[in-house]
């Protein structure tokens, strides 16, 4: 019978998403909420975070003795992840292994295939109802195919059942936050401070050619009550003395009145938060008359996706954006004296040193506080693949 479920965070580490802090995997905050309502074990161990090397990561699966080990992977991290579980069939006989994630989600054939000795289960798409259920269905001995969003080995042939729907309302979903080791976690530029992950809507409705995330929501999008995210930023200083809050969404501020909502509540709370996040180059833009609400609600460091200073590639990666609107975006954010962040890509087939060349000095004259420089990685999932592939 599955009792123990240790969702654990591979020991990867990329150097530039590490520069700012440290937090909690939200995806297992949520998954964890999930098992324990439906009654198991969860356990969450954040291996990344806390520098373990294999020695390290074994010791503590022992302690832990869990029945189930689950981990999460992106396509650069996906090795670890392999690894991590290969370890766990090693040091716990007998063990049910699983891997959820973008990577695993489009190409749970190859891990299958390939890594078939350490994964025995990919979990495709969101997990929350599909975990439970397929513990169940474990614990029960029923027939494995009847559970949605899975794909296992069956007789020499990996079987993947039928894709499930996207949770309807993201705010029935329960969470474990007391779960989570809270002296992990800091934004090191202000470190006597907590650090949380909070999801405020899930999914991506553009169409960017390079990006992993519109294909993984097939291009939908769904958001929470604004009362029950802020209701959250609230419990979480309250009960863990978090002080700076990262929204994990691709787009907090897609739907207008919602994005209103959300910075009106925090403005009325008065939660003297920082609040870190992401969004669109346009919808800086469609808010300039109330970018004084930004800073007033916390928001303290917003990343922006220009990505490129020539508009035909920003038409080739289908950003739906200009080269002068990503200026005027990071102008904007700066007049209220919010930290700026974005990303250029480089290495594109066409890319010469006097283009390179031109970017870095473009991305001067657009004077974010931060710019990362990243080599385009066409992942093997994404639109853009077919067109770089060797």
């Amino acid at each position: 019978m599955i009792h123990r479920i240790a969702l654990v965070t591979p020991p990867y580490h990329s150097g530039v998403v590490e520069t700012a802090g440290t937090w909690p995997n939200v995806a297992f905050v949520y998954l964890a909420g999930a098992l324990r309502e439906a009654g198991y074990d969860p356990v969450i161990y954040d291996a990344m975070t806390m520098d373990h090397d294999l020695e390290q990561i074994g010791a503590e699966l022992e302690r832990i003795a869990p029945d189930v080990v689950l981990t999460s992977a992106y396509t650069p991290s996906y090795p670890k992840a392999a690894e991590l579980l290969r370890l766990a069939k090693q040091r716990l006989p007998g063990v049910i292994t699983g891997i959820g994630g973008v990577h695993a989600h489009f190409m749970y054939e190859e891990v299958l295939t390939r890594d078939g000795d350490a994964v025995d289960f990919v979990f495709r798409g969101e997990g929350e109802v599909t975990l439970p259920e397929w513990a169940r269905c474990m614990d029960a001995g029923d027939d494995l195919a009847q559970v949605p969003g899975i794909a296992f080995v069956q007789d020499g042939e990996v079987v993947a059942t039928a894709t499930r729907p996207f949770v309807a309302d993201l705010d029935t979903l329960p969470t474990a936050w007391d779960l989570t080791d809270w002296d992990l976690y800091r934004f090191y530029p202000l470190p006597d401070t907590n650090l949380a992950l909070v999801s405020t809507s899930r999914g991506c409705d553009q169409a960017c050619t390079f990006c992993s995330q519109q294909a993984f929501w097939c291009q939908t999008w769904r958001a929470r009550d604004p009362e029950r995210v802020v209701d959250e930023i609230a419990m979480l200083k309250e009960t863990y003395g978090v002080g700076v809050v990262m929204f994990s969404d691709e787009t907090p501020t897609l739907d207008e009145a919602r994005w209103r909502r959300i910075l009106d509540l925090l403005i009325e709370r008065d939660l003297d938060m920082h609040i870190l996040m992401e969004t669109r180059v346009d919808d800086i833009l469609r808010d300039e008359a109330i970018m004084p609400l930004y800073r007033a609600a916390g928001v303290r460091h917003v990343y922006v996706g220009v990505e490129r200073t020539d508009q035909d590639s920003l038409d080739m990666f289908k950003k739906n954006t200009t080269v002068e609107q990503g200026r005027r975006a990071i102008e904007l954010l700066k007049e209220q004296d919010i930290i700026t962040e974005t990303s250029m890509v480089l290495g594109l087939p066409d890319d010469t040193p006097e283009i390179i060349e031109a970017t870095f000095r473009l991305t001067q004259h657009y004077d974010p506080d931060l710019a990362f420089f990243l080599t385009i990685a066409p992942w093997p999932y994404s639109d853009i693949y077919e067109g770089l592939r060797p």
